[in-house]
């Protein structure tokens, strides 16, 4: 495990806490100290994110998890992810059952995303173009629309937040290079076998994201047998940062009762 960085802070029952993508633990800087406070919370960088080492062969998100959790003994665990974090999330509960308790999804539903609406795909092929042109200054604020939502625009997020953002963005993104191989291999048909989750999972939203992000959340909690969502006002596609105190009530009161 040494090519991969956690926090492992707090005692208690494990809740595990999973970033989105170009970010890393650093997103769950205002959930950690809370919920310490009453679990041993678990936050690790993905590879090829944050501390964690780069990819260098063929390999699955999920599988550095359980390998984590299994290296740190901690039976099943609450898995709470936000974008990216929330498709590992529900792929572990997919290919290592054994290592999860229960579900808090964010701005996703599987790790295999579709995106229709318009300003979604706008905003993720100007990303992408400017990913393609190795500019990383256009390749994170082009990230950050995301942040935004469709509703509003970055002035309105408020400047630490999108400081915070930024900040974990450009370090992530300056780990690579335009080059590089795709080494990350996919978790397969995810969305026919969600319904064999049979963890409680429980959708949190913010309720400025985009309708595919909102949409495919609450798909799933539609797909499996015990599934729940709700939305905060005043948040977007990372709600435990803009909203933290009404995101980590209901992540408690959920946890309390799993």
């Amino acid at each position: 495990m040494k090519d991969l960085f956690w926090l492992d802070t707090g005692t208690g029952r494990p809740l595990v806490l999973l970033h989105g993508g170009f970010m890393d633990h650093g997103m769950w800087d205002p959930q950690i100290p809370v919920f310490a406070s009453r679990y041993r919370v678990i936050a690790p960088d993905a590879r090829g994110h944050g501390r964690s080492a780069n990819p260098i062969e063929p390999y699955r998100l999920t599988d550095d998890l359980a390998a984590l959790l299994r290296h740190l003994n901690t039976g099943p665990a609450i898995l709470v992810g936000v974008s990216m974090g929330a498709g590992i999330a529900v792929d572990t509960a997919l290919e290592h059952p054994d290592l999860v308790s229960a579900l808090v999804i964010s701005g996703a539903g599987t790790s295999e995303p579709y995106f229709d609406d318009p300003w979604t795909t706008q905003a993720l092929a100007a990303w992408r173009s400017a990913m393609a042109s190795g500019d990383l200054d256009a390749s994170v604020e082009r990230f950050m629309l995301l942040a935004a939502g469709p509703h509003r625009t970055l002035d309105d997020l408020d400047p630490d937040v999108l400081s915070h953002l930024r900040r974990m963005t450009r370090t992530t993104m300056s780990k690579h290079t335009t080059d590089e191989p795709d080494l990350l291999v996919p978790v397969r048909d995810t969305w026919a076998r969600a319904a064999g989750i049979e963890v409680p999972v429980l959708a949190v939203n913010g309720a400025l994201d985009s309708p595919d992000h909102i949409g495919m959340a609450e798909r799933l909690t539609r797909t499996v047998p015990n599934g729940h969502a709700i939305s905060i006002d005043g948040a977007a596609h990372y709600p435990n940062l803009e909203r933290p105190d009404a995101f980590n009530k209901i992540v408690e009161d959920f946890a309390r009762d799993v």
